[in-house]
């Protein structure tokens, strides 16, 4: 009898494990499916950012890739094939092309209909232009933990290069301090490198434009003269307080308030002129970031001290009435923020009949502070003239007064083309291409 229950359990075992795989698998490829036509119907098939490209010559479906995606499920098997499901959530970890056990992912920027501006860049981080090298968020690289991976290795390109030092020339001028800057310039210290820093604004670069508590970094990195940072989740906040704790640790030092007007070849170095000062170094590692100037709505009332371009302390305008204008992620995301504080009367406008880019989560929170009644949605409108105590709209081409007090413009920046252009730095545009 011990025998018969012994087989039995063995067969039910045998039939019942792959049972529940194949159960399993089909269920997540249903999901997958329905993601994906889900995407395809709201027009969010486009990544933004960095993202996998996948051969279906080459894809075997073994889901390595799926599994890797710290983010979640931004990619998923349908018909047997590895397919991105959530491309406005995908923010170019590259997991998924390390994870692939046939080289079928490569990591590209743009697509087939969506280009993307990119300044030209070589596999060791210099540009078309001789001793001038990019990292981080300018070459396209907008991940945090990215970013600070290529800044120090840029500066290990850098190094190699270097000719014997003069007294008053910099081995290396790194404009920028944001990730990629600072982990540059900790690198150079490393290495004992003549540097100068300099950041037209304060330390931490583009993640002073974040909302406030906004998660800014999922993955661990590792910071020259510090260490690898083990943290799961980060908010910008913790890691401001983390870039200041490490350069007061290091003595590294940075030029805050400095913005570089030009930089040219001279003498066989090059010149770097500031608003502050005139410095020589034999190379110049750029790391601003994509979005040197916020771009404008170019309407009446634009320039007046109630228009800001980013949002640092939420709190300083309760019972305030306020717009936001924009439909990508920083802006619901400031809409969202302004909309917790106490007494505070917050308006979206967003050109768009719907939106178009947002992530997941966004949607969902937007959605949950709309039917709670924080704030207010205007879809399809347009700003038309910022008055001192109102904005004159148009919603559905029909002209409207909104009282107001302060506006916050959030419609993405301009690539300092001509800043590169000057420098001589070619510009290209992607499409699907890394």
């Amino acid at each position: 009898m011990f025998e018969t229950l012994s087989y039995l359990m063995t067969g039910l075992i045998a039939v019942g494990i792959p049972s529940w795989y194949i159960w399993r698998n089909r269920r997540k490829t249903l999901e997958a499916r329905r993601k994906l036509t889900a995407i395809i119907e709201r027009g969010l098939s486009e990544p933004d950012t960095l993202h996998p490209k996948i051969d279906p010559n080459l894809c075997i479906g073994a889901a390595a890739c799926v599994s890797a995606c710290p983010e979640g499920e931004i990619l998923g098997v349908v018909d047997g094939k590895a397919a991105l499901v959530s491309p406005t959530s995908c923010i170019g970890h590259g997991a998924c092309e390390a994870a692939c056990p046939v080289e079928a992912i490569s990591l590209v920027f743009g697509s087939e209909r969506r280009g993307v501006d990119l300044p030209y860049v070589k596999k060791n981080f210099e540009t078309n232009v001789h001793g001038i090298y990019i990292a981080g968020e300018l070459g396209g690289m907008g991940l945090i933990r990215n970013a600070v991976t290529q800044g120090r290795e840029a500066i290990d390109y850098v190094r190699e290069t270097l000719a014997s030092s003069h007294p008053d020339v910099f081995d290396v001028a790194v404009i920028g301090a944001g990730p990629a800057g600072l982990a540059a310039s900790l690198q150079a210290q490393k290495h004992n490198l003549r540097f100068v820093t300099l950041e037209q604004e304060d330390i931490g670069g583009t993640l002073l434009t974040y909302p406030r508590q906004k998660v800014v970094m999922t993955q661990p990195m590792d910071i020259p003269l510090y260490g690898k940072v083990k943290f799961r989740e980060i908010l910008k906040e913790e890691l401001l307080a983390l870039w200041d704790d490490i350069i007061e640790k290091t003595g590294l030092e940075i030029r805050t308030k400095e913005k570089v007007e030009t930089v040219e070849k001279t003498n066989g170095c090059y010149r770097i002129v500031s608003s502050k000062g005139e410095y020589r170094a034999q190379r110049v590692l750029l790391a601003i970031g994509r979005r040197g100037t916020p771009r404008k709505l170019d309407v009446p009332g634009e320039t007046t001290s109630k228009v800001a371009y980013r949002l640092l302390e939420p709190e300083q305008y309760a019972k305030k009435k306020l717009l936001v204008v924009g439909g990508g992620d920083s802006a619901v995301e400031a809409a969202l923020a302004l909309s917790e504080e106490r007494g505070t009367q917050v308006t979206l406008s967003y050109r768009g009949a719907t939106f178009s880019r947002l992530k997941e989560k966004n949607e969902r929170r937007i959605s949950r502070a709309m039917e709670m009644k924080k704030l207010k949605l205007l879809l399809e409108s347009q700003v038309k003239e910022i008055k001192r105590e109102e904005v004159i709209l148009s919603v559905k081409e029909q002209l409207g007064r909104l009282p107001n007090d302060y506006v916050f413009i959030f419609v993405g920046g301009v690539l300092p083309t001509e800043f590169l252009k000057k420098m001589g730095i070619s510009i290209q545009k992607k499409f699907g291409e890394r």
